[in-house]
């Protein structure tokens, strides 16, 4: 009984150890048919995540697709929300085996290595959060986080990325992303990629942040100079 017990419990430690060892950020560098110099990023946060490529030179968009995922022995189990390139798989389920260390990881079977970009740290933000509402004249506006219409942002401890999308229509609205800092209360977003807007690529945006509540409130003035005070709540 004792040595069954003490089995199971290193195995619990392993998966826990191998889940965890997933959370963070990882980049893969190719170049495409078109000879362009492709950057993929991949955040993984505790049960979400998202990939995303873009041209490494200008930052154009290419692709993105993420969900919710889970880890079972050596095999990745994900839920596909959202997929610029085949919509059609929003809403089902993609497994995959996987083979990973402290700097690399690669799916069995691909060619394609990924290197860790961050472990989930320094930035005080790292997680999966849902736009939860906004302040506006001094009122609180609550949005509904369960229905399919959400705007989520995820972060690594350096990577950060939002997306738009609607699980139900399968829509895409648009995404960004890019590095970020988080210093004595300041949040500065620096622009690598952004769907709508490949003009917006090279800024950088300076806000200021504050945990209230487990909740992340998000000030400063958008990239159209209005203020701006959007709540943001952590995914479960």
């Amino acid at each position: 009984m004792i040595k069954f017990v003490l089995t199971f419990f290193c195995c619990l430690l392993t998966f826990i150890s191998q889940a965890q060892s997933f959370v963070g950020a990882w980049e893969a560098i190719y170049f495409n048919e078109d000879g362009n110099k492709v950057r993929s990023v991949v955040i993984f946060s505790e049960g979400h995540q998202v990939m995303t490529q873009y041209t490494a030179d200008t930052g154009k968009f290419l692709m993105t697709n993420g969900g919710s995922w889970k880890l079972d022995g050596d095999t990745v189990t994900e839920n596909i929300e959202f997929d610029t390139k085949n919509p059609d798989r929003v809403g089902s389920e993609v497994s995959f085996q996987v083979h990973i260390n402290d700097k690399t990881m690669g799916i069995v079977g691909d060619d394609m290595i990924w290197t860790r970009i961050d472990d989930g740290t320094p930035g005080q933000l790292h997680g999966a959060w849902l736009m939860s509402g906004r302040v506006r004249d001094g009122e609180t506006q609550s949005r509904d986080t369960t229905r399919p219409r959400k705007t989520m942002k995820i972060l690594s401890g350096t990577r950060f990325q939002w997306i738009a999308y609607n699980t139900e229509t399968k829509e895409f609205m648009g995404t960004g992303g890019g590095s970020y800092t988080t210093k004595d209360g300041a949040y500065t977003e620096n622009i690598e990629f952004f769907s709508r807007d490949d003009t917006r690529v090279g800024a950088s945006l300076k806000f200021d942040y504050e945990l209230i509540d487990g909740n992340w409130h998000h000030t400063g003035l958008s990239s159209k100079g209005k203020p701006i005070h959007e709540i943001w709540s952590l995914r479960k």
